[in-house]
């Protein structure tokens, strides 16, 4: 085969499907995924379907264009699916509580495995999924479609041309995610008929995941504020601080931190600059997300936009010094999102070998810089530098 796919070629019959179980059928797979891989159709089949909720398996198998042997199956069981010769990737989109478990499953299983993030909720649980890929014919693949978007790419190049950075700006700072959800056009729907078990175990679950990342590994108490940062930083952060460390390194250290909910900031120390990091959640159905370096003569901005709302376009914002005057470029390669190219390179990466860089060590070196973050604050409120 190719090692180029022509994505907008009129035939591709003779293209292999890659077959796509679903594991989780919540407002991502409704919104994003199940979407995003039927405008693909010409490269991927959803064969498969699981979920703890008969409600949500019978609305998303509706969602699915197919009949007789085309419509997907559906069961509660995760090992039916992942055991499925009829699957070639598992895509774990189920509740983050269960994202390890889940991804080390279909490795057993020699499965392909593509991961929304956060990979795992503590360090222990992404060692044993980094084992498991080690004794598997499968691999792993991580969720972080904002490095998947071809304007990031361009502004890593730009970002590259900077000769001295002298500091950088990392915002992420939302309106409730719902607003955008409600105008996404895919409607999705919310079941509540889930048995009492599984709403326990769910909870029980994350109570030791993130006991563990926080008392075990951080050595710091899991405090209720602490548990909220941990779960904001997994949740939200993991886009940020991926893209940030793509787009300058890793940090050396933090100068200094606030977290606190629903808004907190860190300042990272780099050689010779800072990065300032600040994140919230509020009111307002606004959108600002973005990345901003400074050099002397030349700021680099990349501009997200919800990703829930199909092509709105992710800009690059390019401001120079031009012999004292001032030129401002603004780049728009594309309206095409960042989950379709997302899904393009787990294409490419499955069917012509391609390798990607979100993997599961790739993603442990978040759970690091949160470790950071969670340590210095708890340091913080120790000194009483700070209101809890």
């Amino acid at each position: 085969m190719d090692s180029h796919v022509n994505y907008n070629h009129s035939s591709n019959a003779s293209i292999p499907k890659v077959r796509v179980g679903l594991i989780g059928c919540g407002q991502v797979a409704q919104v994003v995924h199940i979407p995003t891989l039927g405008f693909l159709s010409d490269y991927f089949r959803i064969t498969y379907l699981c979920d703890v909720s008969t409600g949500a398996l019978e609305h998303c198998q509706a969602k699915i264009p197919g009949s007789g042997p085309n419509i997907p199956r559906i069961t509660k069981d995760a090992t039916e699916l992942c055991s499925s010769s009829d699957v070639d990737v598992v895509f774990v989109l189920s509740s983050d509580e269960y994202h390890a478990e889940q991804a080390i499953l279909a490795l057993q299983h020699d499965k392909c495995v593509f991961v929304e993030k956060p990979v795992a909720l503590n360090l222990r649980d992404i060692d044993l999924i980094q084992q498991a890929e080690k004794s598997s014919k499968g691999k792993l693949m991580v969720g972080y479609m904002r490095r998947y978007a071809s304007a990031f790419e361009s502004a890593i190049k730009e970002i590259g041309g900077i000769e001295k950075i002298l500091y950088a700006r990392v915002r992420d700072i939302i309106g409730p995610n719902s607003t955008f959800v409600d105008q996404s056009g895919t409607f999705p729907k919310t079941f509540n008929d889930l048995e009492e078990r599984d709403v326990s175990d769910r909870k029980d679950r994350a109570m030791e995941l993130v006991h563990h990342a926080l008392e075990v590994e951080c050595n710091v108490p899991a405090s209720p504020s602490a548990i909220t940062m941990w779960r904001v930083l997994c949740g939200l952060g993991t886009h940020d601080i991926s893209a940030m460390r793509e787009a300058l390194g890793m940090p050396l250290g933090l100068v200094g931190v606030h977290t606190g909910f629903p808004f907190w900031s860190v300042l990272f120390q780099y050689s010779g600059f800072a990065v300032s990091y600040e994140s919230g959640i509020h009111s307002v159905p606004q959108f600002d997300a973005h990345i901003e370096v400074y050099g002397q003569d030349k700021i680099v901005r990349i501009q997200y936009d919800t990703p829930y709302v199909k092509g709105l376009p992710i800009t690059v914002r390019v401001s120079e010094n031009l012999d004292g005057s001032l030129k401002e470029t603004v780049i728009r390669q594309t309206y095409e999102d960042a989950y379709t190219q997302e899904l393009k390179h787990v294409y490419e990466w499955i069917r012509l070998g391609k390798p990607v860089k979100t993997t599961i060590e790739d993603a442990r070196l978040d759970t690091e810089i949160f470790q950071m973050i969670i340590k210095a604050d708890s340091r913080r409120v120790k000194a009483g530098s700070g209101i809890p």
